[in-house]
């Protein structure tokens, strides 16, 4: 804020407890709703909500890690974006990975 200045405006969803606070504030002449004006902050925090459906399947937070300590490493293993690659390239690559993959299980 020291760097912009003031908002003019501050836009927010039509959530009942937004507009409480603007007007204990004294912001409620500044605050604008409308069905899309919102789309800007919804859109930059859907990696956090991405996260938090995730999260939702699982019953406790331990249990969450527990399966992430796992997923991670496999899925970074088989992981091969394959926008990066040829079809030739990642055909090699994705049996190279079974054939660890396969290799680690048999031990």
């Amino acid at each position: 804020m020291k760097r912009h200045g003031r908002a003019h405006i501050l836009v927010t969803d039509k959530l009942r407890s937004y507009g409480a606070a603007m007007k204990d504030i004294g912001n409620a002449d500044k605050q604008e709703t409308g069905r899309w004006m919102n789309n800007r902050a919804e859109n930059s925090h859907l990696p956090f909500r991405r996260r938090e459906r995730a999260m939702q399947r699982f019953r406790s937070m331990r249990s969450l890690q527990k399966f992430v300590a796992v997923h991670s490493s496999v899925h970074n293993h088989f992981n091969l974006e394959r926008h990066l690659y040829s079809r030739e390239k990642f055909k090699l690559n994705r049996t190279a990975a079974l054939a660890e993959w396969r290799g680690l299980g048999a031990a």
